[in-house]
């Protein structure tokens, strides 16, 4: 008989993953909005945004301004993705305290999304936590592409793990794997991720699932299994890599609340007012998301983002 946690700890990345793909720009204060409920709907863990190359993903160049118009009254962590030293350093500067430094456990990957090798990107994420740590932030290191590449297919895990130690020991204060590509099945994500817990130590392993493959929520249920209770999602099922050949969503909020309260398992989040967001990002996008519970569940009396 399988073991679940007694709760699980959900971090909302539709602000970031989920829409930094996206065409239509959504306004400073339409996200701030989003954000606020968010943090509503019970969600301790946003992450708000990514301070990157504005050139390149320009529905996060207004990252400043999202911070400096966040409610820090609320009982929120708010987070935000970095690839470089610049993007900690403005992620600093705007008041952030916890960063996610990201870099792919894939070369080519690696180069296409952070216009780094490997080697290079080693590098670069250990200055990060090194400037991070003397800036006071706390520092959740993450890997992408740890299950699989579209470019390169599949990863050596004993990479993953050597990358995994390298960054513990520069003192991050928390792990995550991504699935970017989408292409973990139940049993890879629990042979890579048992070994990162016994890794890891006290420390929470975060995982990151895109439902490129129909595998998310089953990945997640593997997950649970083996005690992970620390999970990235995105409302409706929203985001995708912009550099990954036909990436899909991350896997859905509303969804992975939606089975957990099923299964017993707490989760703390509202349900209906993520499907709120998720259904007028729907309206607002002229779109469907992959996400399903946002279309069952339609309470009309649930305030929506407009």
């Amino acid at each position: 008989m399988n073991s679940y946690p007694p709760y699980i700890v959900i971090e909302e990345q539709g602000l970031r993953d989920g829409l930094q793909s996206e065409k239509r720009f959504v306004p400073t204060d339409k996200k701030l909005e989003i954000i606020g409920v968010v943090a509503d709907a019970g969600i301790k863990r946003i992450q708000v945004t990514s301070f990157v190359n504005p050139k390149l993903i320009p529905q996060m160049a207004d990252a400043e301004d999202v911070c400096r118009g966040l409610d820090w009254s609320r009982d929120a962590l708010y987070s935000a993705l970095v690839l470089n030293a610049k993007g900690l350093e403005r992620a600093a500067d705007a008041g952030l305290r916890h960063v996610a430094a990201s870099i792919s456990a894939s070369d080519t990957h690696s180069r296409k999304n952070a216009n780094a090798s490997l080697p290079e990107a080693r590098k670069r994420i250990a200055e990060m936590i090194k400037n991070g740590k003397k800036r006071g932030l706390v520092i959740r290191g993450e890997l992408q592409c740890v299950f699989g590449c579209r470019f390169e297919g599949r990863i050596d895990p004993n990479v993953v793990f050597d990358m995994i130690k390298e960054q513990l020991d520069l003192g991050i204060d928390e792990v995550a794997l991504a699935d970017s590509t989408g292409m973990a099945n139940p049993i890879s994500i629990q042979d890579i991720s048992t070994k990162v817990i016994e890794l890891s130590g006290d420390k929470h392993v975060f995982l990151h699932l895109h439902d490129t493959e129909g595998k998310g929520l089953a990945n997640a249920l593997a997950a649970m299994q083996i005690g992970i209770a620390h999970f990235d999602t995105a409302f409706g099922g929203t985001g995708g890599c912009p550099f990954i050949k036909g990436a899909s969503g991350n896997i859905s909020t509303e969804d992975l609340a939606f089975m957990s309260e099923q299964m017993g398992i707490e989760t703390g989040v509202d349900v209906d007012k993520i499907a709120a967001i998720s259904r007028s990002l729907e309206a607002y996008f002229n779109k469907q998301f992959s996400g399903k519970i946002h279309r069952v569940i339609d309470r009309e009396d649930i305030q929506v983002v407009r």
